[in-house]
């Protein structure tokens, strides 16, 4: 028995399985198909994903690179339309389990899966060794329907898929391209903490945030015009953001420091949410504290015409 009996959908339901980190364009062209079979049967929709990832049960050294929080999957997959999410637990008894076992004794006779719609890449059952046609003919067998969700492409002949967008922002810092890619901007929060009050004493004083997911992708060191907000709140502050080791005074690990461009006061605490629109530039050191101050300047007049165009 893979799921206990409170977590079996006892309706007829259209599903799709994966991970769906980052429930980027793709994954919403596949949500999309899942509700217009689930309407057009008269069925509720369900998702079915994993947390771990399967990687993390095998390799107790990965640490991933996450675009989205298992919170925030959750969320933007409800945001769509899904009506349940079912958030399976990774083990290695799921993984060992074959494509044909898993359809026929979790999505079929514990879901009430009678269409599964997959992911055009989409494998699944123990070593994925089996693929779309055999998924086909399993479910000829067992009563359920299977039908390939469509590609969804973001330039000339490359799809859409989280592996591509994680080389984007963890590589290039590339969050211009997010809005196409996620439909959304990227975003990271976490919790205001003190810092060094270097940029206190350049006249930039700073928000440090030590993100709430260490899993969670940091886009490249660098410069970027950012929209912040605090708590939750849907006011949105134009804001720049310093992701690195501040090499003009010698630093040694990465941080992320948020220059609020309005007076917030003291947000110690706080929990404050990042989103990212565009990179300026790339880190890197000064001469001194007065080219960094002119540069900084400079950044501050960049942000303001990008947030407020």
């Amino acid at each position: 028995m893979i799921l206990s009996p409170k977590s079996c959908v006892s309706t007829p339901c259209v599903a799709t399985i994966g991970c769906f980190d980052g429930v980027h364009r793709g994954h919403q062209l596949l949500l999309a198909l899942v509700l217009e079979k689930a309407r057009a049967g008269g069925m509720r929709s369900l998702v079915v994903t994993f947390d771990p990832l399967p990687r993390q049960v095998f390799d107790a050294g990965f640490r991933p690179q996450l675009l989205t929080t298992l919170d925030e999957r959750e969320y933007y997959i409800r945001k769509v339309g899904i009506d349940d999410v079912l958030v399976l637990p990774f083990t290695r008894e799921l993984a060992a389990m074959s494509a044909e076992s898993f359809m026929q004794q979790v999505l079929r006779n514990q879901l009430g899966v009678e269409v599964l719609v997959n992911g055009y890449d989409n494998r699944f059952g123990h070593g994925r060794n089996e693929g779309f046609d055999d998924y086909v003919r399993y479910g000829r067998q067992m009563g359920i329907e299977v039908v390939r969700g469509d590609v969804a492409k973001m330039g000339g002949d490359v799809a859409v898929s989280s592996t591509a967008i994680r080389r984007m922002l963890a590589e290039d810092g590339a969050v211009e391209r997010m809005p196409d890619c996620l439909t959304r901007l990227y975003a990271i929060s976490g919790t205001i903490v003190p810092g060094e009050h270097i940029g206190h004493e350049l006249g930039f004083p700073t928000a440090n945030l030590c993100p709430e997911n260490t899993f969670k992708l940091i886009p490249a060191s660098g410069v970027y015009a950012v929209w912040v907000s605090i708590d939750g709140s849907a006011e949105r502050l134009p804001a720049m953001m310093n992701i690195g080791t501040r090499p003009t005074f010698e630093g040694t690990h990465k941080t992320l420091e948020a220059h609020i461009l309005s007076d917030v006061g003291d947000i110690y605490g706080h929990r404050l949410t990042v989103s990212f629109v565009a990179r300026l530039r790339e880190e890197r050191r000064f001469e001194s504290s007065e080219l960094l101050v002119r540069q900084l300047q400079h950044d501050r007049d960049c942000t303001l015409r990008i947030l407020m165009k």
